[in-house]
């Protein structure tokens, strides 16, 4: 069927890559990845998102060419390099996994479309997670996802039939400079790449995930706890059908271990079902975007559509982000996520909260602040978690996390809280969660001046809670609130109850 071209795009990998695998059994393959300039200047993305493509890249094109062969590499438009190509190849087909992305990519996606229309160009998009695009109905969506994920994985194409004639030059892989990024030097940012992902499952399904379940909670044991793998499944370095079908052997040797009389610790099968509820939540919150395009500007619930408005403040939008509020867990984890691009769920869903019920600032604004600075951006799961944080969906509990209760449950010696918020340091423990809450003579016999170390809370906290409880109270109080309730369970909700939530 004469050559075929794979686009790469949140794919990073050959092993069950059903694009790649399919093309393959066709004809000749070129593998193509754009640096797309448009979303290289995205607020959404990050430079560490850039160098874990770079580092993803750099394995695969190694990979592909000992398989005889071509990657190509380009930097501009997607459909400029497809009219350049299809201008030198002559190719039919088009190939690439389907993308639930922001809406950037989406109308970039609507472009590509209509180019291949154009050109007479077949573009093939084969699912590659749980997301099932033009989706009816959520009835049955569950039992589709694990049908999905029992499904045998495509193999990893071993030979690449050899191209003739003349060939496009392959193109560097470039750098973050070469690109015009600036660098942001992150703590122990993730490296990109299948093998680093692979070699993370590992450790988590051998080792890390004994006690996940109750690791995952608190920001100091979350770090090796969690599997880590969200990153990896965000860039599709790795399959999210490898991790599930993994995962469930896994679950299936230490039951056989504890068949036979082997020392399995009782949080072990546990917090591996959970681990399993999560991989499909990552999907659930993924349909949503797919379901519904506008999830980032627009509410699920047009009932709570404008709830703060009138109330943007930059001075606290900037407060948030530098991690400088007065509230330490908040700024502790505002200060954490800066730094290595990762904070565990709990703490994510504090920000959220803290930034649109305590400061009564936009869900849309707080969701902006964030999304560049995880590592593991899904624009599918980070808007529906923002927005259900946030409370605009209207068919989960609403929670309003208290940071200082927080910070009392899950970092009591308030090791996260001095470790990224030295000033507070010479603080007695016991008030590091609300310092300024410490008798001011205690204070100063420690000689410590807190209003020269650390700013005070950027609200008060009580009033704060009960002006937000009152705007989310007459929001449900009104006659339609109900109405567009159902109608967004009906479109969105889950159909089952499930034990996890989308991050691990």
């Amino acid at each position: 069927m004469g050559i075929q071209l794979v686009w790469l795009k949140r794919d990073l990998r050959l092993d069950d890559h059903r694009a790649l695998a399919k093309a393959a059994r066709q004809g000749p393959v070129v593998g193509l990845f754009v640096f797309e300039e448009g979303l290289l200047r995205h607020p959404d993305t990050d430079a560490s998102h850039i160098q874990f493509v770079l580092d993803s890249l750099v394995e695969l094109r190694a990979k592909w060419e000992a398989r005889g062969g071509l990657l190509l590499v380009r930097t501009g438009s997607a459909v400029e390099h497809l009219e350049r190509l299809h201008r030198q190849l002559g190719f039919a087909d088009l190939w690439s996994h389907q993308e639930t992305g922001n809406r950037w990519t989406f109308d970039r996606d609507l472009r590509v479309a209509r180019w291949c229309r154009e050109r007479g160009v077949t573009w093939r998009e084969p699912w590659q997670h749980g997301v099932v695009r033009r989706l009816r109905t959520r009835d049955g969506w569950a039992s589709q996802w694990s049908q999905r994920m029992s499904l045998p994985t495509a193999p990893e194409v071993e030979g690449l039939q050899p191209l003739g004639g003349s060939l496009p030059e392959p193109g560097r892989i470039p750098t973050l400079a070469e690109l015009q990024v600036l660098a942001t030097p992150r703590v122990g940012a993730q490296p990109g790449g299948e093998t680093a992902g692979q070699a993370l499952l590992d450790s988590f399904l051998h080792q890390r995930s004994v006690n996940s379940r109750a690791d995952m909670a608190s920001p100091l044991t979350a770090w090796e706890g969690c599997s880590r793998l969200s990153t990896h499944i965000a860039f599709g370095t790795v399959s999210l059908r490898r991790i599930a079908q993994r995962t469930q052997e896994r679950i299936e040797e230490l039951r056989e271990d504890a068949r036979v009389g082997g020392a399995v610790p009782a949080t072990w099968l546990p917090s591996l079902a959970s681990f399993q509820s999560r991989l499909s939540w990552h999907c659930h919150f993924m349909q949503r975007l797919e379901d519904a395009p506008d999830m980032e500007e627009h509410e699920l619930n047009p009932a709570y559509a404008g709830m703060v408005e009138g109330h943007e403040d930059r001075t606290l939008l900037e407060a948030f982000a530098r991690g400088e509020t007065g509230y330490p867990m908040v700024d502790a984890s505002m200060r954490c996520l800066r730094a290595t691009g990762w904070i565990n769920f709990r703490m994510r869903a504090m920000l959220v909260s803290f930034g649109t019920h305590h400061l009564a600032q936009r869900w849309q604004d707080i969701g902006r602040i964030l999304a560049p600075l995880f590592l593991d951006y899904e624009p599918g799961i980070h808007w529906s978690q923002v927005q259900m944080q946030a409370a605009v969906v209207g068919i989960n509990t609403i929670r309003i996390y208290s940071p200082e209760k927080q910070a009392r449950d899950q970092d009591p010696e308030g090791l996260f809280i001095r470790r990224w918020v030295p000033e507070l340091a010479p603080v007695p423990t016991e008030f590091l969660p609300a310092p300024h809450q410490a008798p001011p003579l205690l204070l100063a016999s420690l000689g410590v001046d807190l209003d020269a170390l650390y700013p005070r809370p950027v609200v008060d906290p009580r009033a704060a809670v009960r002006a937000a409880r009152e705007r989310l109270s007459t929001v449900r109080a009104r006659v339609n609130t109900r109405d567009h309730a159902r109608r967004v369970f009906q479109k969105h909700g889950s159909r089952r109850a499930a034990r996890g939530r989308a991050r691990r």
